[in-house]
């Protein structure tokens, strides 16, 4: 049964409920076979997305820029530099301005405030396009590629192996949603929130599948469907590469560690990877890695979820 989403905002997937998500996913595919048949799908004709970006990006821009104009609308981007946003003007009035001239906002940002405060004093939808907290759009997009290639998510095993951030915390919150399990492997002192993970409990529970957070890489991977990371210093933590380098050397995916895999595993990485550091060559290269199909699946379901929000 198809749901409402029109107005409400996309912060975290833990907000949203399983239909929800599924309707992305329906969407996203039925956008998807558009586009590639050439079907016109102006399905926001007229519209226009704000897209504040505090942190640069390739997917995120590109996808969300591209996505909003095929769907007939235009999108306008705001560097850091762009607008009066927590400089000389409070989020409070910027999401009330905003709000009287667009149709909706994706922001891009460092703190996860910023996106709840835009969507608590805005009246427009808003789309977390990544915080150092979540990274939902992302995590919605692996969830479909999984779908994709697995034809189900249900009962499935994703392997996380590394920093405990915004990919392993989204994950969490996706995986229990959909009723995969998971395993998250991170050395001590770089697990995921115990927030996130109690969320990621209660959500598994309900769905009858299993949550582990491990220090041990391979006991993560045993018999998991999908393998993923991400790289081991984020956005705005270069001043910690070589200490994090040295924590997380034995936690890159390599050919030993995806031997515990199942064989027809998938190798997912949200992007851009640092070869050589958390992924080999060897992995993010193989038959195994979906790493582009998943690149490219950002396109179509941020268009199904700009669709259904705006």
């Amino acid at each position: 049964m198809a749901v409402n989403m029109r107005g409400k905002s996309l912060i975290s997937i833990n907000d949203l409920s399983h239909e929800e998500i599924y309707q992305i996913f329906e969407l996203s595919a039925s956008l998807k076979m558009k586009q590639l048949s050439g079907e016109s799908h102006r399905l926001l004709e007229g519209k226009t997305l704000g897209m504040i970006f505090s942190k640069p990006s390739t997917r995120t821009r590109v996808s969300f820029e591209v996505g909003i104009y095929q769907l007939g609308g235009i999108g306008m981007y705001f560097g850091p530099n762009d607008l009066q946003l927590k400089r000389s003007e409070s989020i409070q009035d910027t999401a009330k301005v905003l709000s009287r001239y667009l149709n909706g906002i994706m922001i891009r940002t460092f703190d996860h405030q910023d996106v709840v405060d835009l969507s608590k004093y805005g009246s427009i939808p808003v789309i977390n396009g990544l915080t150092d907290l979540l990274h939902p759009c992302q995590v919605l997009t692996d969830l479909f590629t999984i779908l994709e290639k697995k034809q189900k998510l249900r009962g499935l095993k994703l392997a996380y192996v590394g920093d405990g951030n915004n990919m392993a915390h989204s994950l969490l919150h996706g995986c229990s949603k959909v009723g995969m399990n998971i395993s998250v492997a991170s050395p001590e002192g770089y697990k995921p929130q115990r927030k996130i993970v109690d969320n990621a409990l209660a959500n598994a529970k309900l769905m009858g599948s299993k949550v582990e957070i491990l220090e041990n890489p391979a006991e993560a991977v045993k018999d998991a469907d999908i393998v993923y990371t991400d790289v081991w210093a984020s956005m705005g933590q270069e001043s910690e590469s070589e200490k994090r380098k040295k924590l997380f050397k034995n936690y890159q995916v390599n050919p030993d560690l995806v031997k515990n895999a199942k064989e027809d595993y998938l190798f997912m990485h949200c992007l851009p990877a640092h070869r050589g550091d958390e992924v080999a060559d060897e992995v993010a290269d193989s038959v195994n890695s979906v790493i582009f199909d998943e690149a490219e699946n950002r396109l179509h379901v941020q268009k199904a979820i700009m669709a259904l929000l705006m």
